[in-house]
């Protein structure tokens, strides 16, 4: 097929793509010639043999929200049992946990609490900051849309006070799909698309880097998947702020959306591949085993992807959909080596660590 060849001509001349170009590349390229393009873009950004990740932990520092999304096992409504907010003491406890197995950073995230002031976030971040030395990558743009309406200020003031108290980088929590018809339909309570960006462009003007994510595999179709790589794609001309970007598929057990099927290893693989050639602006691709186990995440490195994530020594919300895997660091260095690749620690900006004996 001529205007295949031509796309791939094109993606290999370094040319950037567009949304129909990387429609036809989706749905009409063989996955494995799809695959070996996807590693060819990889390869130029990335030459050396070395695949990264970082050690850290998910503290879910609160699972209240009154936010409710359809795709989340994990929230509790205000009220409700099993609903819970983390002691700073409790915090302590499992940073000092992580920093015994080496960790280098956090990640946090926790609901929509409507009870909880940004007062007690600052407070929070101030307390670790004093107590321990460990990168803070917390909280997400929805977070700080609802503090930003929930004490009537900024946007911009509220990521300048989380700063102040030790707010290192955000995640990219929140995005779900960055097309606000399939945020209506999946969490229609989030803030649209357009104030995910502007959150995370705030962010990336007051210094801060953050990652970017799609959850997909829900509501939405395959053009609104491009549709959100693109919408990351023209943010990262804009701020050039993001670090990685990570795609991962959505679990619907034990959701309100538990009609939807589980996508296959097949359908994750050409979403990885496609969104490395479509963000020719985002130097890191991340693969994810939480959600597709070890096997499939190794294949993946061949399909665009050029870091591991997380060791994750904790993580909750997939757990709650009934999707639990589980690596330690050695783990991960076999699955690693196995593949031919040179495993290395890195931080959260992608600076390699001294290498691991």
């Amino acid at each position: 097929m001529k205007k295949l060849d031509d796309i791939f001509a094109k993606v290999e001349n370094g040319d950037r793509i567009d949304l129909d170009e990387a429609l036809l590349l989706h749905d009409e390229a063989d996955l494995f010639d799809l695959g070996r393009l996807a590693h060819a873009v990889r390869l130029d950004k990335h030459p050396a043999p070395d695949v990264t990740y970082v050690v850290d932990r998910n503290i879910n520092y609160s699972n209240v929200c009154v936010c409710c999304c359809k795709f989340c096992a994990f929230y509790r409504e205000p009220g409700q049992d099993g609903g819970y907010v983390l002691s700073f003491d409790e915090i302590s406890r499992k940073i000092e946990e992580t920093i015994a197995l080496g960790g280098t950073q956090i990640l946090m995230q926790g609901g929509h609490h409507p009870d909880l002031p940004l007062t007690w976030y600052e407070e929070m971040l101030s307390h670790i900051k004093t107590n321990h030395d460990i990168h803070i990558h917390a909280f997400s743009p929805p977070e700080i849309v609802f503090w930003s309406e929930l004490e009537r200020i900024p946007v911009s003031d509220v990521i300048a006070r989380l700063r102040r108290a030790g707010l290192d980088s955000i995640p990219g929590g929140g995005a779900e799909i960055l097309v606000d018809e399939v945020r209506s339909r999946v969490a229609p309570n989030k803030c649209p698309a357009s104030q995910w960006l502007a959150v995370m462009e705030e962010a990336h003007a007051q210094g801060l880097r953050t990652t970017a994510t799609m959850m997909f595999g829900h509501k939405e179709t395959v053009r609104q998947r491009i549709e959100h790589m693109l919408a990351v794609r023209d943010s990262q001309d804009r701020t050039g702020g993001f670090t990685a970007f990570i795609p991962w598929t959505f679990q619907p057990d034990m959701t309100g959306l538990s009609e939807c099927r589980k996508l296959t290893s097949v359908e994750y693989l050409r979403a990885l591949a496609l969104s490395r050639v479509v963000l020719d602006n985002i130097d890191n691709i991340q693969v994810s085993w939480v959600t597709m186990g070890p096997k499939i995440a190794q294949l993946a490195l061949f399909f665009g992807g050029n870091d591991f994530g997380s060791t994750m020594i904790e993580e909750n919300v997939v757990k709650a959909a009934g999707v639990s895997f589980s690596l330690s660091r050695a783990q991960i260095h076999r699955i690693i080596e196995d593949a031919g690749f040179t495993p290395r620690q890195r931080t959260m900006a992608y600076e390699l660590m001294e290498r691991q004996p």
